[in-house]
């Protein structure tokens, strides 16, 4: 019973640290990455839809995307959502495509990304402490209800203490990637 908790903990806490790289991907850095428009999402006939889903996305240049929609009609609503976004970059629509050219960051701005890279990491090893929290304190349950021994269950919460570490350090591994990223020059 305590194996199955200290599973479902892993897999939770796998699925976290993808999440918080995942989130990683849309902060900008000094080159051209679809991730930092997927996200973004277009009043499309009246309903939300990340822009993934209406275009394909390229990067034809080092600073460039490409953003090909499937549906023309979508031109103006995807131009529309980018301009309304937080990237601060002009979308160029030549009524096939819309053409973002991805400006040089400054100092001051590369250090704004370096913050909200961090501020994400910090929200990931949150995640990660509530997941160890939820299953510490189903184990302890267990024990209370006499299924597990209290060796079994220290046992049990030095390999969960062991998981979530190592779950932490890849987020911060992940962190210090993104930061040389963004000072990168």
């Amino acid at each position: 019973m305590i194996d199955d908790t200290l599973l479902e903990a892993m897999d939770k806490m796998d699925k976290a640290v993808e999440h918080t790289q995942t989130q990683f991907g849309t902060v900008r850095t000094g080159r051209a990455n679809p991730g930092l428009v997927e996200r973004i999402n277009v009043d499309y006939y009246g309903a939300p839809v990340p822009i993934l889903q209406l275009a394909s996305i390229s990067v034809p240049e080092a600073r460039q995307l490409l953003i090909k929609p499937h549906d023309r009609t979508s031109l103006e609503a995807i131009e529309k959502a980018i301009r309304e976004s937080d990237l601060g970059v002009n979308p160029n629509n030549d009524g096939i495509a819309i053409r973002l050219s991805l400006p040089q960051l400054t100092e001051e701005r590369r250090k704004e990304y370096v913050k909200v890279a961090k501020n994400m990491a910090e929200d990931g090893r949150i995640v990660l402490r509530n997941l160890r929290r939820d299953a510490r304190k189903a184990m302890e349950a267990e024990e209370k209800d006499g299924d597990v021994s209290e060796d079994e269950l220290e046992r049990a919460e030095k390999e969960l203490d062991k998981t979530t570490s190592e779950h932490v350090d890849r987020i911060d591994a992940a962190l210090h990637r993104k930061e040389e990223e963004l000072l990168e020059i």
